[in-house]
């Protein structure tokens, strides 16, 4: 049985580092993939990008100090407000006059000053309530209308919010982390085969319900088949990949993001680091998504209770299999889904809603210290 030690205990700061370097990285690279369209929205010579990514970057430093002081199991008190308060965020993004619309897509909330996304943090309070309530659960794992009934009602509802929207990327990093979560929950083997099922529909559903999804399930097939039609974004990322060969072209001589790539300083941003570092330099950024995986599960085996090994796993999953998906779509490996690149990719909700997670993920890894 664990002793508690009455001690101040510090947390395991390598995966702090890593976030923190990780952002450095993408501050830089985003100067770098923006510069262009960055010029059209201001010709003063200031970054519009960089700008509000660096701000971005002060707030989500600020926000992982103050929730790595905050003990993780207090948020299994308030999980059911954050949680109303999140359907509200998301239903209020279509009100006029508070919600914000680009490109047929409505996911912001208009502040005046900024914008902020209100699924990025979905992925946070909607976390925080599955696993307070799977940890509510444990005795009832093998009830299928009390267990698994009401996990994918609750995963259809926040599911169906988000893609009303729409917004691909960030419902699959939910739906991966909820899997995960659930897995590790101790749920019966069965139910995994039911969920395979409900999903695989659901899925099929989704895809056939927009020509756009239809569209991008062929081009992932086939790319070759409209190089300047539907496949013309991934097939413009294959070039970025080719051209950085192994040295790359060095910072700043991209040629995609000379207008040819589409958002090569958010969703395409690992292929301008290809292009211009070359597979050299941009394969330490997938080594340091997998070193935050090692970092996080290993928090999570040594979480001294059900509730933050469940919580830790659900962030270190969420985060990693984000960058993994970013980097298998610019490879071509799987579907163009919008998800970007954590940390690095430019958006200041999704960076303050990372550095929120790794906040938590470092209480967890504390109160694990205090006890031997």
């Amino acid at each position: 049985m664990a002793k508690y030690i009455k001690q101040r205990s510090k947390p395991d700061f390598k995966i702090a580092l890593l976030a923190v370097g990780l952002s450095l990285f993408g501050l830089i690279m985003i100067a770098s993939a923006s510069d262009v369209i960055a010029y059209q929205k201001n010709s003063t010579g200031i970054n519009y990008y960089v700008l509000r990514q660096g701000i971005g970057l002060i707030i989500g430093l600020s926000a992982m100090i103050i929730f790595s002081s905050i003990d993780y199991r207090k948020y299994k008190k308030i999980a059911l407000g954050l949680m109303i308060l999140t359907v509200i965020a998301l239903i209020a993004v279509f009100l006029p006059g508070i919600g914000y619309a680009a490109k047929g897509a409505h996911r912001w909330i208009n502040l005046g000053f900024t914008r902020i996304q209100p699924s990025e943090f979905a992925k946070i309070s909607f976390m925080i309530y599955l696993c307070a309530w799977l940890d509510s659960k444990e005795a009832e794992k093998n009830n299928f209308r009390g267990f698994f009934l009401p996990f994918i009602a609750m995963l259809g509802a926040i599911s169906l919010l988000i893609i009303m929207q729409p917004d691909l990327g960030t419902l699959t990093s939910i739906i991966i982390s909820s899997i995960a979560i659930f897995f590790i929950s101790g749920a019966p083997v069965w139910q995994f085969g039911s969920m395979a099922a409900f999903l695989g529909l659901a899925f099929a559903a989704f895809i056939k319900a927009e020509p756009y999804r239809w569209d991008r399930l062929l081009t992932f097939l086939n790319p070759s088949a409209e190089t300047l039609g539907r496949g013309y974004h991934i097939n413009q990322a294959f070039i970025a990949v080719s051209q950085g060969g192994f040295w790359g072209l060095g910072f700043g001589k991209s040629i995609q993001k000379m207008e040819y790539l589409p958002e090569p300083h958010t969703d395409s941003i690992f292929a301008i680091i290809c292009e211009e570092m070359g597979f050299v330099r941009a394969a330490p950024v997938v080594i340091a998504f997998i070193l935050f995986f090692m970092f996080g599960m290993k928090i999570a085996k040594n979480a001294p209770d059900r509730f933050g090994r469940l919580l830790a796993v659900g962030i270190t999953i969420s985060i990693t299999m984000q960058a993994l998906i970013n980097v298998a779509a610019m490879l071509g490996l799987v579907p163009l889904t919008g998800v970007t690149l954590p940390f690095i990719s430019y958006g200041s909700s999704s960076l303050v809603a990372c550095f929120v997670l790794v906040g938590i993920l470092l209480n967890i890894s504390k109160v694990s210290n205090q006890y031997v």
